[in-house]
């Protein structure tokens, strides 16, 4: 008996956090650091950082298969194929295999890239960390497009600038209300060609142009030096893991913040099945996991549970967390789990060549480009279609690849291919998807492996984001046109479905009641008070910006509150 009871005392917190990517990394930091013995639960294996980025000093001679995927990789790894890099031999290891982690597409397609290990997604993110503006917050509500937030840009205002400082964000200030600026590092550099393109696009079309606003250190303060972090390198193998620490990760910064605490247990293979409900208590007791290697079932208790597993996962977990008070999934009274699946659509732009600047480079090989903020519907301007895109891209200039395939050969051709090439440029959009209920998931009769059940897709775009593809290539041919760019390439591909974006949202939205949402305006599961969710699951509605940023700040702001009502012993 006495041994039970001390293997349940080991396995019971202050606070579980499900999943260690961007979010579950910051609700670590923040809950530790506020006090809180916290035990982060990873389904995949461990990774630590440095020694476990296994080929970020590999040259390209020194891979196998000079970096592309096999026709093994292919096979198995079919949806990341569709991302055209996912399964490039260079990070491959930091991916999942579809095969291994089926899932089907009932209607439609949807690209589901997963990342199963610690730090998760963390590591192979884009970087781009942009804030939302006001009128993110009241599309939604204006339109009378799904449903209203019940949160604005001044509650998170605050949040965004405390994870700023600690993520540390490259970028340029503009002082424009469609892109709020962030507390900035400095900014990078623009190439010779881009200065050119942002000032023929601002003075011919009045659109600004800035540098992409990035979570790279370009002057680490003490507090990310204190980490063990540095400056960029310029190398541009990011997806590969960074050794130096230069873009923020949960490897590289939150959870080594949360493990000097000396409150932090991480536990590794560790998949959640279901959050533990107590009828009697009308609150959640802990997390019943299955161990990915031994099928081992252990279950964990504390008096507070963080849900970061993805906007999939997480989701996921509460609808196969059913019991007698929610036999359709915790808190889903509102039969909104699995639905309005969001993303940024990608896929639709222009490229062209550059004629000039035959003596200007580059500095290595920055890790960013230009960012072009949203000008449809907003101000005097109005499409025929609701919402708005970014674009991201930039110019860069040719290297010794370009021989590949090239006609030419002998010591004049290789000599050649010393030299700089030509300079390119290419825009492509991040378009806004508007939620849509019939745009979800479900669990599916079939079980994996572990016994759970394989999630089935229902997803595709709507006349609104087809309307928005049109635009986004021709606008993007436009403003290379107005710079006076050459053999100008518009495309829009047809063949892109919801999920390539890798910015999954919705799935358990914020909203104003029961009603017609999953969570509070405090990251609350309405009714299941002591279950936070602060990831892509929550979000409302999408903006057309990188959502990273604002899981931070909404994570942040969502553990201050989390403590202090256990110090009110609210919860």
């Amino acid at each position: 008996m006495n041994l039970n009871i001390d293997a349940i005392k080991g396995q019971t917190f202050d606070a579980i956090v499900i999943g260690s990517g961007i979010s579950g990394g910051w609700a670590a930091k923040e809950l530790t650091e506020k006090g809180l013995k916290v035990a982060v639960l990873e389904r995949g294996r461990e990774i630590k950082h440095i020694e476990g980025y296994e080929t970020a000093m590999k040259n390209p001679w020194e891979f196998d298969h000079r970096g592309r995927p096999t026709n093994m990789a292919a096979e198995e790894y079919w949806a990341g194929m569709r991302t055209g890099y996912t399964p490039a031999e260079e990070h491959r290891y930091l991916f999942e295999n579809d095969k291994q982690n089926p899932y089907i597409e009932k209607k439609g397609g949807f690209d589901w890239i997963r990342a199963y290990h610690t730090g998760g997604k963390s590591l192979l993110w884009g970087r781009q960390t942009y804030r939302w503006n006001r009128e993110d917050f009241l599309a939604n509500e204006k339109e009378g497009v799904g449903t209203p937030w019940p949160i604005g840009y001044d509650d998170l205002a605050p949040w965004y600038s405390y994870v700023e400082k600690f993520a540390g964000i490259s970028g340029q200030a503009e002082g424009l209300d469609v892109l709020p600026d962030s507390d900035f590092l400095p900014a990078m550099q623009m190439t010779a060609p881009e200065v050119h393109f942002k000032n023929a696009v601002n003075k011919k079309l009045g659109r600004p142009v800035t540098v992409g606003r990035v979570a790279h250190l370009t002057k680490p303060g003490k507090q990310h030096t204190d980490l063990g972090r540095s400056s960029c390198n310029y190398r541009n193998k990011c997806m590969r893991g960074c050794p130096y620490g230069a873009y923020f990760s949960s490897l590289s910064a939150t959870l080594p913040a949360a493990m000097r605490t000396g409150r932090l247990t991480m536990i590794h293979n560790a998949i959640a099945a279901e959050i533990i409900y107590d009828e009697s208590t009308q609150k959640a007791k802990g997390v019943r996991v299955i161990d990915q290697n031994t099928m081992e079932s252990k279950e964990y208790f504390a008096k507070i549970i963080f849900v970061n597993a993805g906007a999939i996962g997480s989701t996921s977990i509460l609808m196969n967390s059913k019991s007698n008070r929610y036999q359709n999934g915790l808190g889903n009274d509102s039969d909104q789990l699995g639905r309005n699946i969001m993303d940024h659509h990608l896929g639709a732009g222009a490229s062209a060549t550059i004629e000039g600047f035959e003596k200007d480079y580059m500095f290595g090989n920055r890790p960013n480009g230009l960012y072009i903020p949203r000008f449809q519907n907003w101000g005097k301007d109005k499409r025929s279609y609701s919402r708005g895109f970014g674009y991201q891209g930039g110019a860069s200039r040719e290297g010794w690849g370009r021989g590949v395939g090239a006609d030419g050969f002998g010591a004049e051709f290789k000599e050649s291919l010393t030299h700089p090439g030509q300079w390119t440029v290419g825009f492509g959009g991040f378009g806004e998807i508007l939620p849509n209920p019939e745009n979800r998931f479900v669990l599916g009769a079939q079980k994996d492996k572990w016994g759970l059940p394989i999630l089935e897709f229902s997803a595709s775009f709507g006349q609104n984001e087809l309307q928005m593809r049109e635009d986004m290539m021709n606008e993007a041919a436009t403003m290379l046109e107005a710079a006076g760019f050459k053999n100008i390439n518009a495309y829009n591909k047809q063949d892109t479905h919801i999920g390539l974006g890798i910015h999954e949202m919705g799935t358990a939205r914020m909203g104003t009641s029961v009603k017609n949402s999953i969570v509070n305006k405090h990251n609350q599961v309405h009714e299941v008070k002591n279950v936070f969710m602060t990831d892509g699951a929550v979000m409302a509605s999408a903006s057309c910006v990188n959502p990273s940023l604002t899981y931070m700040a909404m994570t942040a702001r969502a553990a201050d509150f989390a403590v202090n009502e256990l110090k009110k012993r609210n919860l």
